[in-house]
């Protein structure tokens, strides 16, 4: 059941009922201006030098996949740092 509506309420114009006839406040929506069509033509280089990047990386066969690397043991430092000429340290 809908609340009856008083006539104060409708006001003079017979009711709150917008130029679209739906009932509400009529509020114009914005309008796109430059920094909308700058927007665009961001998105557009975007996505163009996306397409040549990857056109160029195919020319030089380039894969995603990427190999597992594994961790040098211990000994194979220790049997290099033996055989430099060069002593060396790692200080973090």
């Amino acid at each position: 059941m809908s609340r009856p509506r008083s006539a104060a309420a409708r006001g003079a114009s017979g009711g709150a009922r917008g130029a679209a006839g739906r009932p509400g406040v009529f509020v114009q929506s914005p309008r796109s201006d430059i920094f909308v069509a700058l927007l665009g033509i961001a998105l557009g280089a975007m996505v163009l030098g996306c397409l040549l990047l990857v056109l160029l990386l195919q020319r030089y066969e380039f894969t995603t996949k990427a190999a597992v690397l594994t961790q040098p043991s211990n000994t194979a430092l220790a049997a290099l740092s033996e055989n430099s000429e060069h002593s060396f340290s790692v200080r973090l």
